[in-house]
């Protein structure tokens, strides 16, 4: 689902959304870093591993890619810290396999933490404290399937938003990630369930404990 070098800079429009992908990536990296426990670091590079892996297998449809991407999985744990540990995520791959592009990382990174924060948001809270193991593998599959259709959704409007030539590629790249989105639940669904069960700490917002020690 990554967007290429060079396929939005082609039009005024496309350069803006580069501009403000990259500045809101940049913000939400900021933030991400200034809120986050460092005591809890290693749990987002092992979550950072996880996103680096899972795309490993893609399959291209134009100018993006079709893969697994475990956002809402990655933002159900993180956070906020979710955009500093995609941005990581993403530059690897750029670097080592060309997934994406260098100039649109920050807009990529956007993309992909955004929805990954709204998970977190509407989600998080609700699971850990829920003792119903139904309604906490609804919630995953919920939190982990709208986070990968929702970047899905962010790629085509943006896509759709340089030019009519990619109108018949975004739709689909939409359409080709809702299968995709399915699995993302079912995995994501799996592992909340199982974090719930084992290591319910790990759910625990990564900037909890520090914030907890400021209000103390």
């Amino acid at each position: 689902m990554h967007i290429s070098d060079g396929v939005l800079s082609e039009s005024i429009a496309g350069q803006a959304i580069l501009v403000g992908g990259t500045l809101l990536a940049l913000a939400g990296t900021a933030v991400g870093l200034k809120r986050i426990d460092y005591e809890r670091v290693p749990r987002a590079a092992v979550l950072t591993s996880a996103f680096f892996v899972a795309s490993l297998i893609h399959v291209k449809v134009g100018p993006t890619s079709v893969h697994l991407i475990l956002n809402g999985l990655v933002g159900m744990i993180l956070g906020w810290a979710a955009f500093p540990a995609l941005l990581i995520g993403l530059l690897l791959q750029s670097v080592f396999f060309g997934h994406g592009g260098i100039t649109t990382l920050g807009l990529n990174t956007f993309n992909f933490a955004f929805p990954a924060l709204l998970c977190f948001c509407f989600f998080n809270s609700a699971i850990r404290r829920s003792s119903s193991k139904g309604l906490i593998m609804v919630l995953g599959f919920a939190g982990g399937a709208i986070s990968l259709a929702s970047s899905a959704f962010m790629v085509a409007a943006e896509l759709l938003a340089t030019g009519g030539e990619f109108e018949v590629i975004a739709q689909g790249v939409f359409l080709a990630h809702m299968p995709i989105a399915i699995i993302e639940g079912v995995v994501t669904a799996a592992t909340v369930v199982f974090l719930h069960q084992v290591r319910p700490e790990l759910l625990d917002p990564p900037y909890l404990v520090r914030e907890e020690g400021a209000n103390g």
